[in-house]
């Protein structure tokens, strides 16, 4: 059966998964914001590892924001690589399935090949002992992983390098989709045509019309996309599935998810 959960905000993840019955759950080590090093909850790895494992909850983590190593600045490339290697080594010290990360952008006259370098350096140097999953974005017209063209170039050296240090795969998220200007009928066709995997699926409606370049994710049933091709993702996708929707209505939006799946 698909795994379905959400992304928790609360000090206690897990106690807000099993509240509403989910079997996946998300949440940042730390500030997602910040460029701190990640913490742990309660501060042993181990028994938050047996904890998630004896109520049958998947863990995914997702990295801060402020990473980015495309970038072509060394005071934002360099500390990027430093804290996504952390980040990873503590995500698995806690058994979770994978850490997600935005794939990044450049700036200003730089040349978007220049961060795809940037992305094949960072495979290279930074060990991975759990799949990093790159997460496609909704806006920036230099952004690593907006458009399908994007994506496929990011991919393409990506891949050229994927075997060393870990495993890499895909997160793919449909308000950003939706956002990027990426038809949701053939999202998973075409991203699955370009990475030949898909490894979790965010599943956001989204505040915004389609290919905004707004990233405001919002409940299933408020948003402009219509939730049927929500769930004609997710059924297509056939992967393990978090919703990232507003917390007033993340349950809700996880229980129509699973009804309908299951």
């Amino acid at each position: 059966m698909m795994r379905i959960g959400g992304h928790f905000h609360s000090d206690h993840p897990l106690d807000d998964a099993v509240a509403c019955e989910a079997k996946v759950a998300q949440f940042f080590l730390g500030d997602p914001q910040g460029w701190k090093g990640p913490v742990i909850p309660g501060g042993d790895p181990g028994a938050l590892r047996d904890a998630y494992a004896a109520a049958d909850v998947d863990v995914y983590i997702h990295a801060p924001y402020v990473i980015n190593v495309a970038s072509a600045n060394n005071r934002i490339r360099i500390p990027s690589r430093k804290l996504l290697g952390q980040q990873l080594k503590a995500a698995a010290s806690i058994g979770a399935k994978g850490l997600i990360v935005h794939g990044g952008h450049v700036t200003g006259d730089t040349d978007p090949a220049a961060g795809v370098a940037n992305w094949v350096k960072a495979i290279e140097q930074i060990d991975r002992p759990l799949p990093l999953l790159i997460e496609n974005t909704a806006g920036g017209d230099k952004a690593m992983a907006r458009k399908l063209d994007a994506i496929a170039r990011l991919w393409e050296g990506v891949s050229s390098v994927a075997d060393a240090n870990g495993e890499v795969g895909f997160c793919l998220d449909t308000c950003h989709a939706n956002s990027a200007g990426i038809d949701l009928s053939e999202a998973v066709d075409r991203i699955k045509a370009i990475t030949g995997r898909i490894d979790l699926v965010h599943c956001n409606n989204s505040r915004d019309p389609f290919d905004s370049g707004a990233d405001r994710h919002a409940n299933f049933e408020s948003g402009t996309i219509d939730p049927q091709a929500l769930l004609g993702v997710v059924r297509a996708a056939g992967a393990p599935v978090v919703c990232e929707t507003p917390e007033t209505g993340l349950a809700t939006d996880i229980a129509w998810l699973r009804d309908r799946i299951s």
